[in-house]
């Protein structure tokens, strides 16, 4: 040790650097390695096993296992249950993400102003956002149920036909989008007024000097101004909807006739109650590649608006 200080002392200054360079970054790569040992056992480990599950026939009650090769995914493609979870799952991203950024930043429009009115508010959207989802489905079963909730003391007040959502096929996966953004809308609204707060005012006040209207405005500096934040939002909320369990577990435990089953309900179904982990494992592998479908497709979209 004493020898490697006196050859490093004996050298110049950059010589020294170079010298002293792969210690020093050996010992910053401590600084990373929990992250990377946490990283590894939770996520990439599991995704690993979880595709070599997806291609076996576990018997837990047996202890065995038996390689099938794709004999799951095939199943899955023939599963009309599966297919209709899969459907499902796509017509509530289509539904929600629009409506999480419309919403979002129509509200984040309307209270990005000082005062403690615009403060309440804001509180009060994101409040309902760190509700647990067995709190907010309790909430609209009260509202929803069938001849004593609310929507029905509001049907009978106006003496007009009583009518409940979530029996009805139609409207059953509609009814949970719309709980589903009542819940959480106050997340994108958040993100949205931190990047209308980054704008600078100067433009603004060059914009009404100018005399443009308040629609040229918000097209031209309030909208180019925040894409990247439009952006992230739907990549976020695409990702988390894809993921939609408790509400509809809560609400329709996947009815009427399979109407809101979506795809992680399905998965907790045939893994943790018909037994069938190896094709539980091949639903959800199905699962995450079509989330990376989903995000890489939003991800090629705004790169090639912020090419235009």
């Amino acid at each position: 040790m004493a020898a490697d200080r006196s050859l490093a002392a004996g050298l110049p200054k950059a010589r020294q650097r170079r010298f002293n360079y792969p210690l020093a970054s050996w010992s910053n790569g401590l600084f990373v390695l929990p992250f990377v040992i946490v990283y590894v056992l939770l996520l990439v480990v599991p995704l690993v096993y979880g595709w070599w599950l997806s291609l076996q026939n576990v018997d837990l009650l047996g202890g065995t296992t038996e390689f099938i090769g794709i004999k799951n995914y095939v199943d899955l493609a023939f599963d009309p249950i599966f297919r209709g979870a899969v459907r499902n799952t796509f017509y509530f991203v289509f539904m929600t993400v629009p409506m999480f950024v419309a919403l979002g930043l129509a509200l984040a429009l309307v209270l990005n102003r000082p005062g403690r009115f615009s403060a309440a508010l804001r509180a009060i959207f994101f409040g309902s956002s760190v509700l647990s989802v067995t709190i907010v489905t309790l909430v609209w079963k009260l509202v929803l149920m069938p001849g004593h909730g609310l929507l029905a003391d509001v049907s009978h007040a106006l003496r007009i036909p009583e009518y409940v959502p979530l029996v009805h096929e139609a409207t059953a996966l509609p009814m949970i989008a719309i709980v589903t953004v009542w819940w959480i809308v106050g997340l994108p609204m958040m993100l949205f007024l931190a990047a209308l707060q980054q704008i600078p005012q100067e433009l603004y006040e060059a914009a009404a000097l100018d005399n443009a209207s308040r629609w040229r405005t918000f097209a031209s500096i309030t909208l180019p101004s925040i894409r990247r934040t439009l952006a992230l939002v739907a990549v976020i909320e695409a990702v988390f909807q894809f993921q939609l369990f408790g509400q509809a577990q809560l609400l329709t435990d996947g009815g009427p006739n399979n109407a809101s089953r979506p795809l992680v309900q399905f998965i907790y179904e045939s893994g943790f109650r018909q037994w069938l982990f190896g094709y539980s494992a091949a639903a959800a592998q199905v699962l995450f590649l079509l989330m990376l479908i989903g995000i890489a497709v939003q991800a090629w979209i705004v790169r090639r608006k912020d090419s235009v």
